[in-house]
């Protein structure tokens, strides 16, 4: 009971804590402790028996093996965010799509670009990092609240098309392993799901923007953000958006072969792209680089402060007796299986943990009992993409704060009720829809 204290316990200091803004380097480590002592971790791996775990260990493990997966594709990604802006092809893009769908759908076409990348292979994070000045373009232009960027970002990246039948993403991968799925499992209720997140969400995300601007909010400029009254003419919209073509074209091509590392490739090849197509346009391309590989490194290391966290939950005997409970949960599998993954991929702040942890320990149990694989394997899958999405998860950090520079405060009210309850709530029609026979 104690140990369970602890892991929740903990858990909640650092949605807290980071709510409050505290700095993740420090609050994560500092709750990981808390969970560790309560579940009586040793503190260091010489007070522990070898290959025993530790909170030391376990928390460097679990941070430094983020590192060393994603820095490469942080910095590209971020990299290639930056020269978008610095030579105004950002701006070039976000007003030639203001000039054809209006200033009052400048949200929707934050959202269908994160969509578009997203569903083209395009890693989360790289798409949060290559929108946002597009965004922060548009937002400015039609003069929203620049607080719901971030939500805008995910909203697209995260709920409709990161879990569908046909994405590439790990979220929609991880299950085929288990239950010896397609990728389009389940694919005829995947697509009632996403139209109705996509529509629904949608129609949230601009009911929360009208009510801030009815209070009188409106799009504030900050010193940091890009100069556009300097700019006296920008490149061609549509030779700028070919950088995006090419991120999107290259990893889809190199996707099944390279994985997850055909963006390093891909985003490098949309740097060159952008350079070579909009070079005379750039007001410092040196300083682009600097900014982007500073602004990769303070992303990369809040996220891998996050996920040293959950290394530190799931060596505790506590996390191993909730997975015990979530993925004992009697009752319907389809809702147990949503349920377990769900609250796992909370714990972690992972979506792709979540799944990871749970579907080797429910897969087995379920198939034997007879339960459909695609709907089990759709099912979990959205809701992986659900309680992930906690004040806490390193996307939600890395998005929030170190790539819009808003604070949880402000941004994640709206974010939480696109990434989390938009989610939930898909995943409980997927139930209803697979229960009926669809």
């Amino acid at each position: 009971m104690l140990g369970m204290i602890g892991m929740f316990g903990g858990l909640i200091l650092l949605i807290i804590l980071t709510m409050r803004g505290m700095n993740l380097l420090i609050a994560a480590p500092l709750t990981a402790l808390l969970v560790a002592v309560f579940n009586g971790l040793p503190l260091f791996p010489q007070l522990a028996d070898d290959g025993a775990a530790n909170f030391l260990t376990n928390y460097m493990t679990g941070f430094t093996g983020f590192i060393a997966s994603w820095y490469l594709m942080f910095l590209t990604g971020a990299i290639f965010g930056k020269v978008m802006e610095d030579s105004g092809a950002a701006d070039s893009v976000s007003k030639w799509i203001v000039s054809k769908i209006g200033m009052k759908r400048a949200a929707l076409a934050v959202v269908l670009a994160c969509a578009v990348l997203t569903y083209g292979g395009v890693s989360l994070f790289v798409v949060a990092f290559s929108v946002y000045p597009m965004a922060l373009s548009l937002f400015r232009q039609a003069d929203l609240p620049r607080r719901f960027i971030p939500a805008a970002l995910a909203f697209g990246s995260t709920t409709f098309t990161m879990t569908s039948a046909g994405s590439p993403e790990i979220q929609n991968w991880i299950p085929i392993e288990f239950l010896g799925t397609s990728p389009y499992a389940g694919w005829e209720v995947s697509i009632c799901v996403a139209l109705f997140m996509m529509i629904f969400g949608y129609w949230w995300l601009k009911k929360m923007i009208a009510k801030a601007m009815a209070k009188g909010e409106r799009f504030v400029s900050r010193k940091t953000d890009p100069s556009v009254e300097e700019r006296t003419e920008l490149p061609n919209p549509l030779l700028s958006m070919i950088p995006l073509v090419v991120v999107l074209g290259i990893s889809f091509l190199f996707h099944n072969s390279l994985g997850t590392s055909a963006l390093i490739i891909a985003l490098t090849g949309g740097i060159a792209a952008t350079y070579f197509i909009n070079r005379k346009y750039f007001q410092d391309i040196s300083h682009a680089f600097s900014e982007g590989a500073l602004g990769a490194v303070i992303a990369i290391a809040n996220t891998a402060a996050v996920v040293g966290f959950g290394g530190v939950v799931k060596a505790t005997p506590s996390f191993e007796a909730a997975v015990d409970v979530m993925t004992g949960i009697p009752g319907s599998p389809l809702i147990g299986g949503a349920l377990a993954v769900a609250v796992i991929a909370g714990l972690t702040g992972s979506s792709s943990g979540g799944q990871a942890i749970a579907l080797p320990l429910l897969a087995p149990h379920y198939l034997d009992m007879g339960v459909d694989p695609e709907a089990l394997h759709r099912t979990v899958s959205i809701s992986s993409g659900s309680l992930d999405s906690m004040p806490q998860g390193g996307y939600v950090v890395t998005t929030i704060r170190s790539i819009a520079g808003e604070t949880h405060r402000d941004a994640y009210p709206a974010f939480g009720a696109l990434t989390v309850v938009v989610p939930l709530i898909g995943a409980v029609l997927a139930v209803i829809l697979f229960s009926v026979g669809l």
